[in-house]
């Protein structure tokens, strides 16, 4: 069993995790716009992996978008039908409405051990308006911004620059993590749990 998956196993249980769509669960780089079906589909590195993972530790786990449906329905068609989508909420991040609408669903009635993960800085906000943990993407999201073969073409230097630059700015927003896609998220929550077990608070 790898460390991450033992390291969440013997932690304090999370209660729910909410995921951005695009630049998170799919779409590498955030490429979809409101006026365009989506480029890119398929879930980014680590995505589908730890959504397995979560599912076998029982906890849920809805996605949040602002896009409308036309673009969001094929976006979402390379995860599992058990991660619940919500409908967009009338108030726009940064406001929580849409966080808290997504717990609703789920059927959480507390926040505590929520975490929301994304990439998009206007999410994590709400996500932090609304008193969850969150944690950043850096090279997934819009703050990179770039497709997946654009991603792959830079120099390991370019990335760095580009990641770093991304990670100072998801810090400055005053979220509580920054990895750089969902293959790291295991160890991630792992940490959090943690920090929930000393009585730390979002």
């Amino acid at each position: 069993m790898p460390h991450a998956e033992i390291a969440i196993a013997s932690a304090p249980a999370l209660t729910a995790v909410l995921f951005g769509l695009s630049g998170c669960l799919v779409d590498f780089g955030s490429q979809a716009r409101t006026d365009s079906p989506c480029p890119d589909s398929q879930a980014t590195p680590g995505a589908l992996k730890i959504l397995r993972s979560l599912k076998d530790q029982g906890v849920p786990c809805a996605w949040l978008d602002e896009l409308p449906a036309s673009v969001t329905t094929p976006l979402s068609a390379a995860l599992p039908d058990w991660v619940k989508a919500t409908p967009p909420s009338s108030i726009r991040w940064p406001a929580p409405h849409a966080c808290w609408q997504a717990l609703m669903a789920l059927n959480i009635e507390r926040l505590e051990g929520c975490v929301l993960v994304s990439g998009e800085p206007r999410l994590l906000q709400a996500g932090l308006n609304a008193g969850l943990w969150t944690i950043g993407l850096a090279s997934c999201g819009s703050l990179c911004g770039l497709a997946p073969e654009q991603w792959q073409a830079l120099t390991e230097q370019q990335r760095e620059h580009k990641r770093g630059k991304a990670t100072v700015a998801l810090y400055g927003l005053g979220v509580h993590s920054v990895i750089d896609h969902l293959g790291e998220l295991g160890t991630c929550l792992a940490d959090i749990s943690l920090r929930q077990l000393k009585g730390e608070k979002p």
